[in-house]
């Protein structure tokens, strides 16, 4: 149901678009390589369990749980600015 000048289905594609770039973000910060003996932030050993059950991993559990509570912030969604298309 498209509105305006949109085109059909132009609703859904910005959708599409935005869990796309979502999952590319996710992917991109996902650990790769060697995992580490020790947390690179308190430097406590990573449990054998961790590192064979998540290749990269860099940080212990406690301290990758107060990562995870972190703000993350990304930029604006311009595609479906009306403002981007004034300018």
């Amino acid at each position: 149901m498209a509105t305006g000048w949109a085109p059909e289905g132009a609703v859904q594609d910005q959708i599409d678009d935005t869990i796309m770039d979502g999952v590319l973000r996710a992917r991109a910060s996902m650990p790769v390589g060697v995992s580490q003996t020790h947390c690179d932030e308190c430097g406590e050993e990573i449990p054998e369990a961790r590192r064979l059950a998540i290749r990269g991993v860099r940080t212990c559990v406690p301290c990758q749980s107060e990562r995870d509570r972190r703000p993350v912030s990304f930029g604006i969604n311009r595609r479906g600015s009306k403002d981007s298309q004034l300018k």
